[in-house]
């Protein structure tokens, strides 16, 4: 399988192509940003290699790496985590529990509310398929690798 550096490189390499083809579809420089950040983002720190010990987005974590070991329990590597679909919903929901958890734990030790306002839904739309697009590449990238390694006459 290739590597998370090339994943990455990957990833990053044809990053221009995609924005650069919003920009000439006439897609919104707000949403633009929106979704690089989340392609960026999602690359660096969200990859489907995520549940492995050693990957290179798990170590980009730093100490909050151990945030990520019971996603690591729950989901085999090149399970559910590489599914095109389900990949980054099931990172994104595990994320976004644990900031739940954050904020229930400041509301109920202080009693601080934070507030949150929804963004507009094509920023959300932006995020979310910066986000979707970065998974589906890496996914695409360790299936025709696969596929190259295990056709005929392959050794």
């Amino acid at each position: 399988m290739p590597s998370g550096k090339t994943h990455l490189a990957f990833e990053l390499a044809t990053l221009p192509l995609w924005t650069a083809g919003g920009a000439i579809w006439g897609v919104q420089w707000n949403e633009l940003v929106t979704f690089t950040l989340s392609y960026v983002g999602a690359s660096l720190l969200l990859s489907p290699d995520i549940d492995l010990a050693d990957s290179s987005s798990l170590r980009r974590w730093g100490i909050l790496r151990i945030l990520w070991l019971p996603y690591a329990w729950i989901f085999r590597h090149r399970g559910l985590s590489h599914s095109i679909l389900f990949g980054s919903l099931t990172r994104l929901l595990y994320l976004a529990s644990l900031i739940f958890l954050v904020w229930l734990g400041f509301y109920l030790a202080l009693g601080i509310r934070l507030g949150w306002h929804w963004p507009r839904l094509s920023l959300v739309g932006a995020g979310a398929v910066g986000i979707y697009l970065s998974n589906f590449l890496h996914v695409l990238l360790d299936r025709l690798v696969s596929a190259w390694k295990h056709r005929p006459g392959w050794r």
